[in-house]
């Protein structure tokens, strides 16, 4: 079973629409934008993203657009997630229940890559739209916007098994989303004829995949990307509804053939990303003056999409995009205004990070900030194109760049000297700039703060009086057994402590337990976080360990374990659960040196 595959040409503009639509700069010396919309914009804010945002970069900028999947209007329905859950009621076993009974939508045509209109070949009646008009009242539909022409098919109405429930409520989600965004007629009901095939042809791969009772990894990749094309099709709808002259690009066959060996324990090399990143570009310089709206699923990677990149594989997509194209920045769009020095959630006086180095931005999506998957910001960093954070719903505010060049942190910070010493340069200036340059290495303070919840402890004690050196050999074969991601660790001659996550089953990590026991004896404690201090160059910071330690004792916070990174730019320690959001202001006031009152200064490398 294969995906349905989108024409690449391009028709001109449809009837109906404005005459004159916004295109990007045609300028041969203007360089691409990439921007990355997530689920929840698209998903709340798609006019916003096409009025507020692309509408005011496309003039001096080549603006190519990254979509995921559209999120909801609760979690449960979001696309990607609605998505696992058919492919996983296709594999379920149920007796069947009456289209009547299910109180869903009744499914229209089918057939394997095509779906017909509302009404063509049953009974049932047209939608109408928000006005009330009927659709079918509507003059014949103008040449595609997506490059597919209607294919209509045919069969019985009956009981329906539970996957096609979940893909009526797919269908009704993003219908609902298109009739309250577009307000052409043409537009909308290309828009409507388009996410009607896609569910169909969803609505027979599952079926095909209940029959022969297994979905592939590969068949997984392809339900999955359905929503990444969907969510593309809206947003260029709603781009051109808004006069924006858009092109959808699909990315199904844009992965260049790999002859190297695929180990499904191993990820891929840089090479094949490096040639998919070229491939990406060539893509795009085909789209002309038209905005590209490109899926973030690009297509069977050797190993499969998921296995190899995972569901973070929209960001993935779009920092080889900027790769390829040679973007001067990558955007990630996001409903917050950046990075700040602690989560603002739960520390009022949390500041906006303007700039901040890779390494920092690494250690805070290690240690609990959703910043962007260290694989993905390497793509970007490694050619020298900025990462900038920024939020849809204050498209004017400057967001956080995530910079290449190391230094651009410190020349962004208030306590780095900058003025120029005068020539000729005598030996008192030569000791007062000394003096200076001293005095600010002591100022330095830590970028941010963060907590990681959700954290078990355990602890393994060698029960020999002579310990082997086969060890701590033990405990990692262990762990390696069980694909457990230790988040931090503690060694000695004959003690280790581990923090790990919490979301293994209860029974596996139970057998986790036992089998370490082998190795000495195990104590497990329960309801811990990991408190990260992250700052640039910490080794450089005298003191700032034993500041931090201090704080947290005073502040009657226990530390069951501590750990400092081989990178040496984070201090980080286990705490209390209960305690974490006590001990992250405390940590904020006093290391960051972030008052209530303060308007600048990042101690941590300014914020605004």
């Amino acid at each position: 079973m294969s995906t349905p595959s989108p024409s690449s040409s391009r028709s001109s503009s449809p009837p109906g629409t404005p005459p004159n639509l916004h295109q990007n700069s045609i300028d041969p010396e203007v360089k691409w934008l990439v921007q990355k919309f997530g689920g929840t914009s698209v998903g709340k804010f798609a006019l916003k993203i096409a009025a507020d945002v692309v509408a005011n970069y496309i003039d001096d900028n080549k603006v190519a657009i990254v979509c995921s999947a559209r999120s909801g209007s609760t979690k449960a329905l979001g696309t990607t997630n609605l998505l696992l859950r058919a492919a996983s009621e296709a594999l379920t076993r149920r007796k069947p229940a009456s289209a009547s009974a299910s109180g869903a939508a009744t499914p229209v045509s089918r057939g394997l890559f095509g779906a017909g209109s509302y009404g063509s070949d049953n009974n049932h009646s047209p939608p109408t739209s928000p006005k009330g008009r009927s659709r079918s009242s509507r003059s014949s539909s103008p040449p595609p916007l997506f490059g597919f022409t209607p294919i209509n098919g045919n069969s019985g109405v009956g009981s329906q098994p539970d996957f096609s429930i979940t893909v009526d409520i797919i269908r009704n989600e993003h219908v609902a989303a298109a009739r309250t965004s577009i307000n052409d007629p043409h537009i909308l009901k290309e828009l409507e004829d388009e996410i009607e095939r896609d569910c169909e042809w969803l609505r027979n791969f599952l079926l095909a995949a209940k029959i022969i009772d297994e979905i592939s990894p590969r068949s997984r990749d392809n339900i999955i990307g359905l929503g990444e094309r969907l969510a593309c099709k809206f947003m260029t709808a709603v781009l051109r509804d808004q006069g924006i002259d858009a092109e959808y690009v699909s990315l199904e066959d844009i992965v260049p053939p790999y002859d190297g060996e695929i180990v499904a324990e191993k990820a891929l090399p840089q090479e094949f990303y490096d040639s998919l990143a070229a491939a990406l570009g060539e893509r795009l310089k085909q789209c002309g003056a038209r905005v590209p709206v490109v899926t973030g699923f690009f297509g069977p990677v050797p190993g499969s999409l998921l296995r190899q990149v995972g569901r973070g594989y929209t960001d993935l997509c779009s920092a080889l995009l900027a790769v390829g194209l040679e973007a001067s920045e990558l955007q990630i769009w996001k409903e917050v205004d950046g990075i700040f020095t602690a989560d603002p959630r739960k520390v009022p006086t949390a500041r906006l990070i303007p700039v901040i180095s890779p390494d920092e931005a690494a250690e805070l999506t290690y240690y609990g900030s959703e910043v962007v998957h260290p694989f993905t910001m390497e793509q970007a960093i490694r050619r020298k194109i900025p990462i900038r954070i920024k939020n849809v719903e204050n498209p004017r505010g400057g967001g956080t760049v995530i910079h290449p060049d190391p230094e651009a942190d410190e020349l962004a910070s208030p306590t780095t000297l900058t003025h120029v010493v005068p020539e000729p340069v005598s030996l008192a200036s030569l000791h007062r700039l000394a003096l200076a340059t001293e005095e600010s290495q002591r100022k330095r303070l830590p970028t941010a703060v963060t907590i990681k919840e959700h954290i078990v402890v355990l602890n393994i004690n060698s029960n020999r009086k002579s310990v082997s050196h086969g060890f701590l050999a033990g405990i990692f074969s262990t762990l390696d057994k069980f694909g457990v991601v230790v988040d931090l660790i503690s060694t000695s001659e004959v003690h280790v402590s581990m923090a790990i996550g919490d979301s293994l089953p209860p029974k596996v990590l139970d057998r986790l337990i036992k089998a370490l026991k082998q190795n000495g004896t195990v104590s497990v404690h329960r309801d811990m976080a990991i408190l990260s201090l992250v700052g640039h160059q910490m080794r450089n910071m005298v003191g700032i360990a034993g500041l931090m330690f201090t704080t947290l004792a005073q502040g009657n916070v226990n530390i069951e374990m501590i750990s400092q990174g081989a990178s040496e730019i984070n201090i980080s320690c286990v705490i209390d659960e209960r305690d974490a959001v006590k001990a992250l202001n405390l940590i904020h006031q006093s290391c960051l040196q972030i008052k209530p009152e303060t308007s600048r200064g990042r101690g941590a490398h300014a914020f605004v």
